[in-house]
Formats: structure tokens, sequence, C-alpha cells
């Protein structure tokens, strides 16, 4: 029991799942951003 989607159904899956690529990419990113800026600022602090 599947369901034949249009061109235009197709299409538009296609740009949602782009963008939800690009959100999961950026938030991934922001992660490994906030991570290193924390390394950093524990490298900082300890004694050399």
């Amino acid at each position: 029991m599947s369901t034949i989607m249009t061109p235009e159904e197709l299409k538009a899956r296609k740009r949602r799942n782009v963008w939800i690529a690009v959100a999961v990419g950026a938030f991934v990113l922001l992660v490994f951003a906030i991570t290193l800026a924390k390394l950093q600022a524990g490298v900082l602090e300890r004694p050399l």
C-alpha cells in the first residue's frame, strides 16, 4: 500500500531534506566549536 508522489512532492521532500541536513550540520559545527573553545580555556589555565 504505497502512495505515488507527484514530482512537486518529491521536489519539496528533497528540498526539505537538504535543509534538515544543513541544520544538523550547523548544530554539529556549533557543538564542535564550543567544545574547542572550552578545551582552549582549560589549556590556558593550567600551570606550565
